[in-house]
């Protein structure tokens, strides 16, 4: 169960530098695999970069408001997350807690709608066209109908800290964790109510991000040292751990050849791992990164796209060979 890896097979990087940095604050970065764009919420900068997937160029959006940090010696907080959903890439901005449309092909800015908490992610569920968000400090789900321009009356109250989420289009579940009490919760989204819970075992640092395979119903939980594969067809019960340093957040899956993406900040290691059919995972290349470098996300071709706030930059990792 237990990941290891199986040949040391190492993956060459590039970089892309970002405007305004170092450093760049950035955390829950999207792909807008039709427009073939990498959006990079960009934290302090009061940017929102758009990175052509071809040709690495940057386009900056600005105009995002910032404010200080609620943690000293941290950059100012922003754009933080994204969202692609239906005909708008979507912005979360922890600075003003609004969350703000952008036409995903003009970039041009539309709608904004005011929350009454601070977003940490935000996620598209097409099955109810709606926005939800993790609001962390009250310990909710905010769940925004975009055509009426504002949040529900009343939000979706867990039981702990969610942090981190992964959609279920076709089964209409949400995914989340409860970061403090390390469990992992399935929430049916036509409901609102929440329908199982799982135990991914990360330990009292608590599970980060998600990632989901539903063709072959497996759910990767990140922990802060590795990820954990939960076989949703049997309980949610674990069947593979990967290990890595410390330093993990977010993490990404590339469905096509069952590879799990997993940026260790702790030794700025990228893991490439293969989940097999019965959910044991496999580590089988990795790549260096840089210090405190983590949320990898994946485009269509397995390419990954590595956040290194301190450097100001994206590291670029091309997928192992087949």
């Amino acid at each position: 169960m237990l990941a290891t890896l199986a040949f040391a097979t190492i993956l060459g990087t590039t970089t892309i530098a970002l405007p305004g940095g170092p450093p760049v604050g950035m955390d829950y970065l999207a792909v807008d695999a039709a427009n073939r764009r990498v959006w990079v919420p960009a934290g302090n900068t009061g940017n929102v970069d758009v990175v052509d997937i071809a040709t690495g160029k940057v386009i900056a959006i600005g105009g995002f408001p910032t404010a200080p940090s609620p943690r000293p010696g941290r950059p100012n907080m922003g754009p933080s997350s994204v969202t692609v959903g239906d005909g708008a890439v979507w912005v979360g901005n922890r600075a003003d807690d609004r969350l703000c449309a952008f036409d995903p092909r003009t970039l041009e800015r539309r709608a904004c709608i005011q929350l009454a908490a601070m977003p940490d992610g935000i996620a598209w569920v097409a099955p109810t066209h709606e926005l939800w968000a993790t609001t962390p400090r009250d310990r909710t789900i905010t769940i925004v109908d975009p055509t009426a321009g504002k949040p529900s009356p009343a939000a979706l109250k867990l039981d702990g800290d969610p942090e981190g989420y992964a959609v279920d289009a076709a089964r209409g579940v949400f995914y989340t964790n409860l970061e403090d009490k390390d469990r992992t919760v399935a929430i049916d989204v036509r409901a609102r109510k929440v329908v199982a819970t799982f135990a991914p075992g990360c330990g009292k640092e608590g599970p980060r991000g998600l990632a989901l395979d539903p063709a072959r119903r497996l759910l990767f939980v990140a922990c802060t040292d590795g990820a954990v594969a939960l076989d949703l067809a049997h309980q949610g019960r674990v069947t593979g751990r990967l290990k890595t340093a410390a330093g993990v957040d977010n993490i990404d899956y590339f469905a096509p050849r069952g590879l799990l993406y997993v940026a260790a900040g702790g030794d700025g290691t990228l893991t490439v791992a293969h989940a097999a059919k019965d959910g044991a995972l496999q580590a089988i290349a990795t790549a260096p990164t840089a210090t405190r470098a983590r949320n990898a996300v994946v485009d269509g071709s397995g390419t990954a796209y590595v956040a290194d706030s301190i450097g100001g930059r994206l590291i670029v990792v091309k997928p192992p060979a087949p």
